[in-house]
């Protein structure tokens, strides 16, 4: 990291009034819906506990805090507290390498949008892509479909060996570091090097229904459990967004934070508090909606016709 960086910003002047634009234009996609603009905190008692997802934390006050990954925990409190649809434009923070397109400290655009499902939820997430784009119609296909198109192989029903075996000839033998090796992570390493780069090239792929184990806060497929109603936006080689029918069983939601801390615990990685108040939330009523996180920066290089996302932001860590 350079410690002694320029004084100046890294996106252009003209290119930081486009990106005003674009958010003035988001702000009026969502008032012409009806969908209220909300803000909540950033810095909390609890954050993720995915253990593909490295939190900032510090103590502030003798308590040990965290700043959020993404704001749905606090998102969702609302919607249970009868907000109806919101959505919110922030930073988020992960602890993650720097890159063309990464940032640890980002800007995300997520909304939540009460009686949707996904497929809703994946049209409105098209029209938004159109109206800030103006690209072409998206292409949309499941995630077993995408896996048997490029990989010949079916996500579901493979044995953890033939993943594992297919996921070295993409280059996970030369893989360093302490990983759990497991059927999720090969299915990942696999989506990442032998599917990711074949998407999205010329128009927007959005994929979806990926594995239950991959669910996430979705709720699984009442048609067939093997998969979580969750989908994910990839465009010019990027992901884009990642959306979720949501999940309402509180039950169900604390298992999955106990087996995401297992893994964790697995890996050597922090052990995550549980949001309690966000569990409380669910367990209050929460309403049936869908939900969805994007990347605003990714979004407005894409705009733009940017090369990094550092030229979209007015100043990032070099």
């Amino acid at each position: 990291m350079n410690r002694n960086p320029s004084w100046e910003p890294t996106a252009s002047l003209p290119i930081l009034q486009q990106r005003a634009a674009i958010i003035s234009q988001i702000r009026d996609f969502f008032k012409e819906r009806h969908v209220l603009e909300v803000e909540t905190p950033l810095l909390c008692l609890s954050t993720v506990t995915d253990p593909h997802l490295k939190s900032v934390q510090g103590t502030v006050l003798n308590e040990t805090l965290y700043l959020q990954t993404s704001p749905e925990y606090c998102m969702k409190r609302l919607l249970a507290a009868g907000s109806g649809s919101i959505f919110q434009i922030c930073k988020a923070f992960r602890d993650e390498e720097l890159g063309a397109i990464h940032q640890p400290e980002f800007t995300l655009l997520e909304w939540y949008r009460v009686g949707f499902d996904q497929q809703a939820l994946m049209d409105e997430v098209a029209d938004l892509l159109y109206f800030i784009l103006h690209c072409e119609k998206e292409e949309r296909v499941t995630y077993e479909e995408i896996f048997v198109r490029h990989l010949r192989i079916d996500p579901l029903s493979a044995s953890e060996e033939e993943l594992h075996e297919l996921a070295n000839e993409y280059g996970l033998k030369e893989l360093q570091g302490d990983v759990l090796l497991d059927r999720d992570f090969f299915l990942q390493w696999l989506m990442s090097e032998g599917v990711e780069p074949h998407i999205g090239k010329e128009r927007p792929c959005f994929v979806y229904d990926f594995p239950a184990t991959q669910a996430a806060l979705a709720c699984l497929n009442p048609k067939d459990p093997r998969v979580g109603e969750r989908f994910e936006v990839y465009f010019k080689g990027m992901e884009l967004a990642n959306g979720f029918h949501e999940l309402r069983d509180p039950k169900e939601q604390r298992a999955r934070f106990e087996r995401d801390l297992k893994k964790r615990e697995a890996l050597g990685l922090p052990l995550i508090p549980m949001d309690e108040a966000f569990l409380s939330a669910l367990s209050a009523g929460f309403p049936d909606c869908a939900g969805v996180a994007l990347g605003l920066d990714r979004l407005i290089l894409l705009a733009t016709k940017q090369q990094k996302i550092s030229q979209v932001m007015s100043f990032v860590l070099e």
